[in-house]
């Protein structure tokens, strides 16, 4: 009968528990937990004492403690907006069947609640757009890329186009996006709306060059040897691909699916602000235009959790690359 294992992180702990610990279990409990932990003290302390001698329009530079305080806020204005959601659509049903109990034939007609989306909504909204444009990314680049690293030929094609618009800011994509959009999606009865596309397509094509030049080169890095063994077995090319190819570069293709990533929650957010399209960037630039004395404590909540939506992402997309490459090396990190 097999033996479940724990995971290799845990042996340190599992050592200090048992007081079996040894000097290298000691150093990886510190450079897993009392530094970064440290770190993040002194941090949140210079923080502090930054903010204590910084004067704004709308007063002191907020500290970690008032940026706590507007998170609890937030959290609190999210919870109510659930519950008036709530209430709207009990109203509407208790009518609804009030109306029908008097006139059997009437045809009831269901409305959407239209309350203003509240912090985590924009942070919901700004989730579907980012992984929107980023899969729609990967769909392009990926194939793409496969094709350039395995044609000298479509390489020095691409390649003066690849070099033209990989350095293009989404401030200049996003207004031809958004003329184009507003041009070819017409439809009385949209199933999205032109706010979403808008921003999805500007975050595709910011984010798309990392996986495609990646994907490339991890083609292109194919061993020889691995080469030689599908020339001898006389695999066709989808073969060759899917099971020389794809397997070979799959280190490097993760590599510029990550970079893909983080660049994609960046341009986003930018895409947002600029636009006034829903989302986290919305939000900040709503509450920099508010003005209040809790605005700036707000955009620092926003900022916070943008950089850890950030960090989550990108761990994410490592464990996928653990799961999913064969060399293990490549994905420490």
């Amino acid at each position: 009968m097999a033996t479940l294992t724990a995971p290799q992180w845990m042996a340190p702990y599992q050592a200090l528990i048992k007081g079996q610990i040894n000097r290298s279990q000691m150093q990886a409990i510190l450079r897993q937990v009392l530094w970064p932990v440290m770190g993040i003290a002194v941090f949140l302390l210079m923080w502090q004492l930054a903010a204590s001698h910084i004067d704004t329009s709308l007063g002191k530079f907020p500290g970690p403690a008032a940026v706590w305080e507007q998170m609890g806020n937030l959290v609190d204005e999210h919870q109510q907006a659930r519950q008036r959601e709530a209430a709207f659509h009990e109203r509407q049903e208790k009518y609804i069947a009030m109306r029908l109990a008097q006139d059997p034939d009437w045809v009831p007609v269901h409305r959407d609640y239209t309350g203003a989306p509240t912090f985590f909504d924009q942070i919901g909204t700004s989730l579907i757009t980012v992984m929107s444009g980023f899969l729609l990314a990967s769909v392009i680049a990926i194939p793409l890329g496969i094709v350039i690293g395995l044609s000298s030929t479509v390489h020095a094609a691409m390649n003066p186009l690849i070099q033209l618009f990989k350095p293009v800011s989404p401030l200049a994509w996003l207004p031809l996006v958004t003329m184009v959009v507003s041009a070819l999606y017409t439809s009385s009865d949209p199933m999205v709306a032109k706010s979403f596309l808008n921003s999805m397509f500007t975050v595709t094509l910011c984010c798309l060059w990392p996986t495609l030049l990646n994907t490339a080169v991890g083609v292109t890095s194919v061993s020889q040897d691995l080469l030689n063994v599908s020339r001898v077995l006389r695999l066709s090319a989808l073969a060759h691909v899917r099971k020389i190819v794809l397997p070979s570069a799959l280190p490097m293709m993760f590599t510029g699916l990550r970079l893909s990533l983080g660049i994609a929650w960046m341009v986003l957010i930018a895409a947002e602000m600029l636009a006034q399209n829903p989302g986290l960037g919305k939000f900040v630039w709503d509450e920099f235009q508010n003005g209040s004395s809790q605005s700036l404590s707000r955009i620092m909540v926003a900022v916070v959790v943008i950089g850890l939506i950030g960090f989550l992402l990108d761990r994410l997309m490592l464990m996928l690359q653990r799961a999913l490459v064969w060399d293990k090396t490549s994905a420490q990190r």
